[in-house]
């Protein structure tokens, strides 16, 4: 079942339709209706009746003609005290008048030939719709109205019905008027065929069951007017319409086409058919405030030319109009030179262009004086406006063209004059005109020939060719001639290009064309971009953009409340990369300096080749050699007092361990590897031991060997040299049990750290277990202070043997340097940790070395006269009297 909404459409369309044809008549009295019993619709003019002026010639078989030959009306005042004056109709249009002619010379071909229609000649009754419906339908009544029929023989007036009097109507030119001439036409199912009535609602048979047209519809010009946009990248387009039905229909379905390729529309206005100055104003200032480059006008000749006017008039300049096939090729926008200067460079596509042979010679036959002038009432108003003049008599009729113009002589030459009417070079409406006859004359003869029993209807029966009914004529329109002439799709145009030639003169040339018949879409439209001159006469595409295209490194970010093609260029943020949206990096990677590809991150580690580490290697070297100096002195005065009193032995040991804890310090300084990150740690954790390990023992031998000298004391023979060793070999050896069983269970292992936001790779060693590094921190430190605790209980022994001062400074800045170390590595980022750890190490080994050894090197070496046994001696009395 339908919707309801559906159903009440279709209800409305049929009150639509019945309501246009009873206003016609009640409006105008042209027709007066009877109903026979058994008789279909008769209809008669109504006497007094007003007619329309019409071209015709008598055939035996009629056609109907409707074309604009005016393209306004003048609204008469009315007064309904009176009967209203004749219709005036103004602003005469030779390139319609050249149509209306075409259809006179195909006419005339075909019964001059004689093939097509043998032994029938074909007559013809046009009328001038002066490019308005009411107009347009008042003509085609009149035509509907015929009194007698010649193709029709043996009938009476009262029996030549409305159906009967023309079998086929070509025209009109104006969908507009086409919409409404095929309401009336449909319900008597009279058969139209239109030249240039491109509306997509034309296509729809239900509504218009007997309309057929020798033009493309505008789906057609639409879909190749959106492939132009899209081949040249527009991207912010305005579209203005007529406001009728093909300007509406054209541009509300280019609008729509268009927003599915994300294309956007800037602007879509509508020109008034009043062409009131002040909307037309609004809309250029809405053009102009908008943005947009690019513009698409539909509309039809006399609607675009009004827009140009006012266009003029604001001198806006260096838009790209885009023009709907309605006025691509119009000679009242392309003549005049006011509108050079905004429209050279325009663009849009156009019916394909023919030559008719002969043409040319009948369009300048025609001449006031022949004997046939006085049955042509277009004749006078046509040349009075070509030479502008006033045919005298003549014009008496006419006298809204007759003010200030000279007298004709009716002698003039049509050659003369270069002008759109004999200008044969673009015939591209006027073959369609003549194709729409062919094809009626075609029908019929196919009609003539049928053969009974072969024929299209019920019972294979043939149509009585003496008694030719309209609906009989539709069945036959179709045949081939030069090409095939299809009434439901026309797929081929030609993209013409306004080009201002050096004489002055605006020409259209072809530069591309659009076939719906090749297969392949990306072909169907094909230009030559070389041959192309856009507007001020430039070679480069204009570009017509809402915003410009963002460069590398950024990303699109719409703008509130306005169209998708409406952004800001927003930076692509570090480790981002811009390809459609910015994409972040993988981990590894981060984005170029342009921010248009992902590189790999730089690795950062403590190297021997960054300023830090070159500092660093220089301050442990230098240890190392301090401590290899201090060696070779206390080797050269190894048996000085100084030297011996301090248990040498125990101090070659410790400055062994102060080496090696120089040294391991390098570990740090290089790439971690597997083998790098298992050293590190734990020849630093047992190197240290070892070190404290030798101060712990020392300290203990010095408080235990000056509390031995108390009276019945035996605690020295508990702390030999044996002793010492093996408090040095248990300290060490508890650590690096720690550090086995560390490396079995955990061990350290190469780690890239790889932050979010960071342009670098960092690489240091993960320690396997936190645990296990805590414990070997924890241990030096438990040395450390026990070492600082015996030394302070130490430090009243004498000072010539009392060393324990020396190992309490020493063991203060130790412990003052590891404690500060701890939150400083747990903040340093980076590779700043292991700097953080480096100098921990080289700032406590330096702290052990000057504390206690610097004093010694300084009496041996520059105080010798201390550094004798009666200098310690004296000292030592001195410290028992007191």
């Amino acid at each position: 079942m339908n919707p309801l909404w559906i159903r009440l459409a279709e209800f409305s369309l049929s009150w639509r339709r019945a309501r246009l044809i009873l206003l016609s008549v009640l409006c105008t009295g042209i027709f007066a209706y009877d109903l026979y019993q058994d008789q279909i619709l008769q209809c008669q003019i109504i006497p007094g009746t007003m007619t329309l002026p019409a071209l015709e010639k008598k055939g035996d078989i009629m056609l109907g003609g409707l074309f604009s030959l005016h393209d306004m009306v003048v609204e008469p005042s009315l007064s309904f005290t009176s009967t209203p004056p004749a219709t005036q109709c103004t602003r005469f249009n030779f390139r319609t008048f050249r149509w209306m002619q075409t259809m006179i010379f195909a006419i005339e071909e075909i019964n001059r030939n004689g093939k097509v229609l043998p032994n029938v000649t074909l007559g013809y009754k046009i009328y001038d719709s002066c490019s308005t419906p009411h107009q347009a339908l008042k003509a085609v009544m009149e035509l509907m109205a015929t009194e007698n029929n010649p193709g029709v023989k043996g009938k009476t007036h009262h029996e030549a019905t409305c159906r009967e009097s023309i079998p086929a109507v070509i025209g009109d030119g104006g969908s507009t008027q086409s919409v409404t001439v095929a309401h009336f036409l449909g319900v008597f199912h009279v058969p139209q065929v239109s030249y240039f009535s491109s509306c997509a609602c034309l296509s729809d048979k239900n509504k218009f069951p007997t309309f057929l047209r020798t033009t493309p519809s505008d789906f057609f010009q639409v879909a190749a007017l959106v492939q132009l946009v899209k081949h040249f990248s527009w991207t912010w387009v305005g579209v203005i319409a007529g406001d009728d039905d093909y300007g509406r229909g054209g541009a509300n379905i280019f609008a729509y086409e268009v927003t599915k390729l994300g294309i956007c529309v800037a602007l879509h206005e509508i020109i008034p058919k009043n062409r009131a100055q002040s909307t037309i104003s609004s809309i250029v200032s809405k053009i102009q405030s908008s943005g947009v480059w690019v513009i698409l006008v539909f509309a039809v000749e006399q609607d675009a030319a009004a827009l140009f006017d006012e266009v003029l008039r604001m001198e806006l300049i260096g838009i790209q109009w885009l023009a709907s096939e309605a006025w691509s090729t119009a000679a009242i926008l392309s003549t005049p030179r006011k509108y050079h200067d905004i429209l050279r460079g325009s663009m849009g596509f156009a019916i394909r262009r023919a030559n008719i042979s002969g043409l040319q010679d009948f369009l300048l036959r025609l001449n006031p004086s022949s004997s046939d002038a006085s049955e042509d009432p277009f004749l006078a108003p046509f040349w009075e406006e070509m030479f502008q003049c006033s045919l005298g008599a003549q014009a008496e009729d006419q006298k809204h063209n007759n003010e200030g113009k000279p007298p004709c002589s009716g002698t003039e030459d049509l050659r003369s004059i270069a002008n759109i009417y004999s200008d044969v070079s673009q015939l591209r409406i006027s073959y369609n005109v003549y194709k729409a006859v062919y094809a009626i004359a075609h029908a019929l003869n196919a009609m003539r020939s049928c053969v009974k029993g072969n024929g299209p209807f019920l019972q294979q029966a043939c149509p009585d060719v003496d008694n030719i009914k309209p609906w009989q004529v539709i069945l036959h329109i179709h045949f081939t001639q030069d090409e095939h002439i299809y009434f439901f799709s026309f797929t081929m145009y030609d993209l013409v290009n306004w080009q201002l030639m050096p004489d002055g003169k605006m020409e259209f040339v072809t530069v591309g064309k659009f076939d719906e018949t090749t297969a392949a879409s990306h072909h169907k439209l094909q230009i030559q971009e070389e041959n192309i001159l856009w507007t001020g006469n430039q070679t480069k595409v204009p570009l017509s953009v809402c915003s410009n295209f963002c460069p590398p490194g950024t990303r699109k970010a719409i703008r509130p409340n306005f169209p998708i093609c409406c952004h800001d260029c927003v930076v692509c943020t570090a480790g981002e990369i811009n390809a459609i949206e910015c994409a972040r990096c993988l981990p590894e990677f981060w984005s170029n300096a342009e921010k248009t590809a992902c590189i790999p991150k730089q690795m950062e580690f403590l190297s021997f080749s960054d300023t830090m580490g070159i500092i660093l290697m220089v301050i442990s070297l230098t240890g190392v050699f301090s401590t290899c100096f201090v060696v070779f002195i206390f080797y050269c005065y190894r048996a000085t007092p100084i030297v011996r009193a301090n248990n040498s032995e125990m101090s070659f040991l410790l400055l062994l361990s102060l080496i090696l804890c120089f040294l391991c310090s390098l570990i740090f300084i290089s790439q971690p590897s597997k083998l790098s990150c298992l050293l590190r740690h734990t020849a630093f954790g047992i190197t240290f031991v070892l070190c404290i390990s030798c101060i712990l023992g020392k300290t203990i031998v010095v408080l235990i060997a000056f509390k031995a000298t108390l009276p019945g004391s035996h605690v020295m023979k508990w702390f030999g040299s044996m002793q010492q060793r093996a408090i040095i070999t248990f300290c060490t050896l508890v650590q690096v049990i720690i550090c086995t069983v560390w490396l079995v269970v955990a061990p350290p292992t190469p780690h890239k750290l790889m932050p979010r936001d960071s342009p670098i790779v960092i690489l240091l060693c993960d320690k396997g277990s936190h645990l296990a590094y805590a414990l070997v921190l924890g241990y030096i430190g438990l040395l450390a202070c026990l070492c600082l605790l015996l030394a302070f209980l130490a430090r009243k022994l004498p000072d010539n043997f009392n060393e324990a001062r020396l190992i309490t400074f020493s063991m203060i800045i130790f412990c003052a340097v590891w404690i500060a170390f701890i939150p400083a590595y747990i903040s340093s980022p980076g590779k700043y940790s292991t700097v953080t750890e480096v100098f921990a190490i080289l700032a406590s080994s330096y702290g052990l070395l000057c504390c206690i050894f610097a004093p010694k090197c300084y009496i041996v070496l520059l105080r010798p006269e201390k550094n004798t046994r009666k200098h310690l001696l004296s000292k030592t009395s001195a410290s028992k009297r007191f």
